[in-house]
């Protein structure tokens, strides 16, 4: 199954910069390593923003019918 890229560039750029900043706050910060719960929890989140912006497709996109992707030309 293929999936289409539903993340425009600029979403995409935004999600690079806060999954970045979201991984480094935990890192950093909020105590990922030791295991703090927030620490892991931005962790995750962060990892995830930077996966989706790296692919170019978010599969939460999909039920809401959003795409912030060019539209594909017929």
């Amino acid at each position: 199954m293929h999936a289409c890229k539903n993340v425009g560039g600029v979403d995409r750029g935004l999600r690079f910069a806060l999954g970045g900043s979201l991984i480094a706050l935990a890192l950093l910060t909020l105590g990922a390593a030791e295991g703090a719960a927030l620490g892991v929890i931005a962790l995750i989140a962060g990892t995830i923003f930077l996966a989706t912006s790296l692919v170019g497709f978010c599969p939460l996109y999909l039920p809401l019918k959003i795409s912030t992707g060019k539209p594909k030309a017929s």
